[in-house]
C-alpha cells in the first residue's frame, strides 16, 4: 500500500502559499510498506511515519569541503517505531531551472543517477517522537561537483510499529527529497524585504489589549522585531501599527511604548507601507483620483491621555505688573496631529508594495498618486522572469523581488517546526542559486509574504539564508537599473467591490449626520476598507472581507430606528402618543421623529426632534388631536437627521381611535360624583339626626341624676337636723 504525503503539487507561489498550512507534510513522502498481516494504519489515517533529510547549512556548501546530511525520521503513531536502515543518495546531475526544482521537491522526478551517501542504521522513535540519524559526507564526494543545484533523497527500510500494544504490525518504507546547493563564491548582494504587520480584531486601530498581547515577550509584534535584529532585513512598516500606540497617549502599554523605542532604533532601512497595509493596485484599477487615507484621528483620541499645554503669558507694559495669559489660551491637551501619529521615522519616501496583480497603466498611475520618483515593488512573475533588482518599466522605477525565492523564504519563514524549516532554507537555497546564475551576479531582492504569525527563530532563519552582510538598498537603487516589460492589461475584478464599499461609506457619511462629531464613526470606517483591501489576501478571503463589511455596515445603517408597534388604542379625543426610538451605537444620537396621519380627521404635530442616549431606547411623546369619535387610521413615522437625511424609511403604525369614550366616561364618572355625594349628604343627615337624640337622652339622664342627687342630699340634711340635741335659748 502507498500513502503520500498530502501537496498541492502547484508551481512555486501557489504551491507556496499553502506551504505553511501543510508544514507538517510537505518534507516527506512517506510509502508505508504493509506487512502480510497488517493492511492499514493506526486508527486515525493522519497518523503515519515521515522523514525529513537535509545537508549542509541551510542546504548548502561550499565546494571541495566536506559536509554531513541529516536525516529525522517523524513517528506520528501511537507505537514505538523500531530502527531500520537509512540511505542517502545524491543526484549527479543538477537542476538547472526553478520548475526543475519544483518538480524535484514535489514529485521526486528528475533525471540522471543518483551516488550514495552513505548508509547507516536509524534508531528507534519513541510514539510522536523523532529520531535523528547522521552521516558523513566526505570533502572527496563534494569536490568532484561543480556549482549547482542537486536533488537529494533519504531512504528509511526495515523501520516497524505495532508490534507491541496489540496492534498490527506495519513496516515503513519511507523517501523523503531535498536539495544539496554547491555554492560557488559571488559578490552578488542580496536583500530582504520584510513586511512588519498586525491586524486587530475590530478592523481599524489596534486596541490597548491587543498591544499588550502583540508587544509581550511571546507576541507577534516583538517576534518580527526580534527576527529582523541583526540582519539587513528592509522592513515595510504598517504605519496603522504606531498609530494604535501613539494615538493611545500615556493609556498605551508600557510593552507597546518600548517596542515603537525598539523600532526606531533598529538600524534597518524601511519604508511605509499605504495604512493598513491596503493594495494601492485596487484603488487604481478602480479609477480613483488619489490614494485613499485615514479621516482625521482627533474624534478618536482621548485629551485626558495626552499632557497639558501650559497658557503663554504676556509680558504688560507696566513696569512690576505680573504677566497675564493671552485672551483665549488655555490649559488645553497637546494632542497629536494624523502626521505625527503615522509617522515612520527614517523611511524612505514613494516606495509602495501591491499585490502583483498589476500593469504598466497601474504603475503609472502610482507615480500619479505620489509623484515621479515613485518606486514600486514587483514580482518577477510579473516582469517575465528573473531579473536583477532594479529594474524601469514605461519610464517608472521598479524594485523587482525574485518570485521562486520568495515563495520558498516566506515557507521557510512562516515554519515553526525546524525540521521543516530546514527542507524549506534548502528550497530557497536552490533558487536563489539559480536566480543568481540567471541575472549574472546583479544585486537580488527577496520579498517575504505577508504573515503576522512567524516565530522569531523562523524568521531570523529565513533572513539569515538570503540576505548578504553589509546590503544596502540605497546601493541598489543608485545601479543603473535594467529594462523590463509589465502587463499592457489585466483583470481587475476586486474594484467593482471597491466601488461598493466606497458606495456604503457614502451612505455611512450621510447617515453620522445624527452624531455631534460623525468622525466617531467615518474614521474607523474608513480604516477597515483599507485593511478589507488589504495586500496579502486570497480571491476567497477577499470576498468573505467584503461581504462581513459590507454586513457590518448594514447593521450600522440600522441601528437607530422605530421599533414595531401594535395598535395604540387612542381613548380620548388630545393625547401624547408614546413613539419608542431605539439607538444601538454607543453614541447619543439626534434626531428627528415626523408623524403624518392617513386621515385628515386626526391632527399630529409633524416633527419632533430629540436625543437618544447610547444603547438605549426613548419614548417620543407626539401629540394628537382626533376629530372623530370612532374609527381606525394609520400614522406615518419616518426618522430623520437634523439635516434632513433620511434616517428610516416610512413605517405605519395602527391607531385605534375611540374619542366618545371619554364622554361615555365624562357621564359615567359624573353620575358617580353625584350618586357619592348624594349619599355623603343622607348619610350626614342621618348621623347628625342620631346624634342629636343621643345628645337629648344624654342630657335627659344628667337632669335625673342630678335631681336624684340633690334629693339625697336634702334627705341628709334632714336626717341631721333631726338627730341633733336642743340648744338653749339665748335671753
Amino acid at each position: 500500500m502507498t500513502a503520500i504525503t498530502p501537496h498541492t503539487g502547484l508551481r512555486v507561489r501557489l504551491r507556496r502559499l499553502a506551504a505553511a498550512v501543510i508544514a507538517a507534510s510537505v518534507c516527506a513522502v512517506a510509502v508505508p510498506a504493509v506487512a502480510a498481516a497488517a493492511d492499514q494504519k493506526s486508527d486515525d489515517d493522519t497518523r503515519t511515519v515521515e522523514l525529513h533529510v537535509s545537508a549542509g547549512l541551510r542546504g548548502v556548501v561550499a565546494p571541495g569541503t566536506s559536509t554531513s546530511a541529516v536525516v529525522t525520521i517523524t513517528n506520528g503513531t501511537e507505537t514505538e517505531l523500531s530502527a531500520g536502515r537509512v540511505e542517502i543518495e545524491l543526484g549527479s546531475t543538477p537542476l538547472t531551472t526553478s520548475d526543475a526544482v519544483s518538480d524535484w521537491l514535489d514529485d521526486g522526478e528528475t533525471t540522471g543517477s543518483f551516488i550514495s551517501l552513505g548508509d547507516e542504521a536509524s534508531k528507534a522513535a519513541d510514539p510522536d517522537g523523532i529520531a535523528t540519524t547522521t552521516v558523513f559526507v566526505p570533502q572527496e564526494t563534494i569536490e568532484t561537483l561543480a556549482p549547482g543545484v542537486y536533488p537529494l533523497r533519504a531512504a528509511l527500510t526495515g523501520a516497524r510499529t505495532g508490534d507491541t500494544g496489540g496492534e498490527r504490525a506495519a513496516t515503513w518504507d519511507t523517501t523523503a527529497t531535498s536539495v544539496l546547493v554547491v555554492n560557488a563564491p559571488s559578490a552578488s548582494p542580496v536583500g530582504v524585504l520584510v513586511p512588519v504587520t498586525a491586524t486587530p480584531a475590530g478592523g481599524a486601530l489596534l486596541t490597548a489589549e491587543e498591544l499588550t498581547t502583540l508587544t509581550a515577550p511571546e507576541g507577534a509584534l516583538t517576534a518580527q522585531l526580534d527576527g529582523v535584529s541583526g540582519t539587513t532585513a528592509v522592513l515595510a512598516i504598517d504605519p496603522a501599527i504606531l498609530a494604535s500606540i501613539r494615538a493611545l497617549g500615556t493609556a498605551a502599554p508600557e510593552s507597546a511604548r518600548e517596542w515603537l523605542t525598539r523600532l526606531d532604533e533598529l538600524p534597518n532601512p524601511r519604508f511605509a507601507l499605504q495604512f493598513g497595509d491596503a493594495d494601492v493596485t485596487v484603488q487604481a484599477q478602480t479609477g480613483l483620483s488619489a490614494l485613499l487615507s485615514p479621516l482625521p484621528f482627533a474624534a478618536l483620541l482621548d485629551p485626558a491621555a495626552f499632557p497639558q499645554q501650559q497658557a503663554t503669558a504676556e509680558p504688560t507694559s507696566a513696569p512690576g505688573s505680573t504677566p497675564s495669559p493671552s485672551p483665549g489660551s488655555t490649559n488645553a491637551p497637546a494632542l497629536p496631529d494624523d502626521a505625527t501619529l503615522t509617522e515612520v521615522d527614517g523611511a524612505l519616501p514613494r516606495i509602495v508594495w501591491p499585490e502583483q496583480d498589476l500593469t504598466q497603466a497601474d504603475v503609472t498611475a502610482f507615480a500619479g498618486y505620489l509623484g515621479q520618483g515613485t518606486t514600486t515593488v514587483v514580482s518577477s512573475d510579473t516582469v517575465g522572469g528573473p531579473t536583477a533588482a532594479h529594474a524601469t518599466a514605461g519610464g517608472q522605477d521598479l524594485l523587482v523581488t525574485d518570485a521562486a525565492t520568495s515563495a520558498a523564504l516566506s515557507g521557510a519563514a512562516g515554519a515553526s517546526d525546524p525540521v521543516v524549516r530546514q527542507r524549506l532554507l534548502a528550497e530557497a537555497a536552490a533558487q536563489l542559486f539559480l536566480a543568481q546564475g540567471a541575472t549574472g551576479g546583479a544585486p537580488l531582492l527577496v520579498g517575504l509574504d505577508r504573515d503576522e504569525t512567524r516565530t522569531a527563530d523562523a524568521l531570523r532563519d529565513a533572513i539569515s539564508a538570503a540576505d548578504s552582510v553589509g546590503f544596502e538598498l540605497s546601493t541598489v537603487r543608485a545601479a543603473a537599473p535594467v529594462a523590463v516589460t509589465l502587463p499592457e492589461a489585466a483583470a481587475a475584478p476586486r474594484s467593482a467591490d471597491l466601488v461598493n464599499l466606497l458606495t456604503d461609506e457614502q451612505s455611512l457619511t450621510a447617515f453620522s449626520s445624527i452624531l455631534s462629531e460623525p468622525d466617531v464613526l467615518l474614521a474607523p470606517e474608513r480604516m477597515r476598507i483599507l485593511r478589507t483591501i488589504a495586500v496579502g489576501s486570497s480571491d476567497a478571503a477577499f470576498a468573505e472581507k467584503v461581504a462581513a463589511h459590507r454586513a457590518r455596515t448594514t447593521t450600522t445603517l440600522s441601528s437607530v430606528s422605530i421599533p414595531p408597534s401594535s395598535t395604540i388604542q387612542l381613548l380620548t379625543a388630545n393625547a401624547d402618543l408614546p413613539i419608542a426610538v431605539r439607538n444601538d451605537l454607543p453614541w447619543p444620537v439626534t434626531v428627528r421623529l415626523s408623524a403624518s396621519p392617513s386621515d385628515p380627521r386626526l391632527e399630529v404635530k409633524p416633527m419632533i426632534e430629540t436625543v437618544v442616549q447610547p444603547q438605549s431606547s426613548t419614548r417620543v411623546k407626539v401629540p394628537v388631536s382626533a376629530r372623530v369619535g370612532s374609527g381606525e387610521l394609520d400614522l406615518r413615522l419616518s426618522l430623520s437627521s437634523p439635516t434632513g437625511v433620511p434616517i428610516q424609511s416610512e413605517q405605519s403604525v395602527r391607531v385605534a381611535v375611540r374619542a366618545e369614550w371619554e364622554t361615555i366616561g365624562l357621564v359615567v364618572f359624573g353620575g358617580l360624583a353625584v350618586l357619592l355625594i348624594a349619599l355623603g349628604v343622607v348619610r350626614t343627615v342621618r348621623r347628625k339626626r342620631r346624634e342629636a337624640i343621643e345628645e337629648h337622652a344624654v342630657e335627659v339622664a344628667v337632669d335625673e341624676l342630678i335631681e336624684e342627687k340633690e334629693a339625697e342630699a336634702a334627705a341628709q340634711e334632714r336626717a341631721l337636723d333631726r338627730d341633733a340635741p336642743p340648744t338653749k335659748e339665748t335671753p
